[in-house]
Order: C-alpha cells, then sequence, then structure tokens
C-alpha cells in the first residue's frame, strides 16, 4: 500500500469551455481533500480547461508526490479513455521515469457508480 505522505490523486475530466461543466470533478475533489487531507488531489483536463494532465503531475512531483493515481472521470470507456489517456500516460511515465502512475478504470465502469445512478434515475 502507497504511504499517504508519497501519493497524490488526478481527477482527470474531459474539459468544456462552459466553466459550470467543472463543478461536479471539483466537488469530488473537495470531498477527497476533506477526507484525505494529507493526499493532494488536483483535477486535470483533456481539453478547453486548464491544467492539462501534464501540468498537474509535474507539480505534484515537484511537491515530492512520487504515486499519482489518475482517475478518468468519464461514465464510459469511450475514445478518450481508450486511446488518448493512455498516450498521455506514457508521455507523462517518459517525463518522471521515477514515478508510479497509476490509472484507475473510467469512474463509470464502477458498479457502484452504476447502482448509484440507477437509484437517482427511478426517483
Amino acid at each position: 500500500m502507497t504511504q499517504p505522505a508519497a501519493k497524490a490523486i488526478i481527477l482527470f475530466g474531459h474539459g468544456s469551455r462552459d466553466p459550470l461543466w467543472r463543478g461536479p470533478i471539483e466537488a469530488v475533489a473537495a470531498r477527497l481533500a476533506k477526507r484525505h487531507p494529507t493526499v493532494p488531489v488536483r483535477c486535470a483536463y483533456l481539453e478547453f480547461d486548464t491544467p492539462k494532465l501534464p501540468e498537474a503531475a509535474a507539480a505534484l512531483v515537484a511537491a515530492g508526490r512520487t504515486t499519482i493515481s489518475i482517475v478518468p472521470m468519464f461514465l464510459g470507456t469511450g475514445t478518450h479513455a481508450r486511446r488518448d489517456l493512455p498516450a498521455l500516460l506514457q508521455e507523462l511515465r517518459d517525463a518522471h521515469s521515477q514515478i508510479h502512475f497509476e490509472l484507475q478504470r473510467a469512474i463509470g465502469d464502477d458498479p457502484r457508480v452504476l447502482d448509484l445512478l440507477a437509484t437517482i434515475a427511478f426517483e
């Protein structure tokens, strides 16, 4: 298990030109920070928003984090999760070979998320 002092989390989203779009991802980041105050949490975006994934990762590396968990905040595993994110991840590993990057599955592929969505949809 990764020691909390070395771990960090990046919530990775698509991005949007609409600034309100970021609200849910930033709310998840705030909840994580409150529950785990010793683990830095950053948001990063593929398009339209900043920071981009390399910038968020570089800031965490500069802060001394050695394990960075990347959480794709996508409801499904589409092209961005299957093609774009693995390419970005390889770039990160090439740029920061001393850092352990963990790629989690898309958040929407988790059965707990699907169960919660079904519950909400039924209400």
